[in-house]
């Protein structure tokens, strides 16, 4: 899908295929406009999209705090960097310019696991 992101610079992503079925249902038949419209069938804005997702949160059968869309942008990176996924693949995702942008996510960093330091001694360990 090709995306027009902050300083109106384009960007081919690739869609897991749920994920483009999704979208297939949302646009219907249209091929142009925005994906997410508001009421008026213009384009989403940040504040309608903080209105929605608040709506959503509050017919959820869980109790959550009070939401907003960049916590999702946020769950996306900390979850890909939880999986494993390489920063600098992370980075790319997040379409960050600066790889500090997308460590300043990376919430397991104080994660004693993942030290060098045991890294390094695993694989010391396997080569013997």
């Amino acid at each position: 899908m090709r995306t027009t992101g902050k300083g109106t610079k384009t960007a081919l992503v690739p869609l897991p295929p749920a994920v483009g079925r999704s979208i297939d249902r949302a646009i219907e038949n249209r091929v142009r406009g925005p994906i997410l419209g508001n009421l008026r069938g213009r384009r989403m804005d940040r504040h309608c999209a903080t209105r929605r997702l608040r709506r959503m949160a509050d017919h959820a059968l869980v109790r959550l705090p009070p939401l907003h869309p960049h916590m999702l942008r946020h769950t996306f990176i900390t979850t890909m960097l939880d999986a494993g996924v390489d920063p600098r693949d992370a980075q790319l995702a997040a379409r960050h310019a600066d790889p500090r942008t997308t460590m300043r996510y990376d919430r397991a960093r104080t994660n004693l696991d993942r030290h060098p330091n045991y890294i390094l001694a695993a694989y010391m360990a396997s080569a013997i």
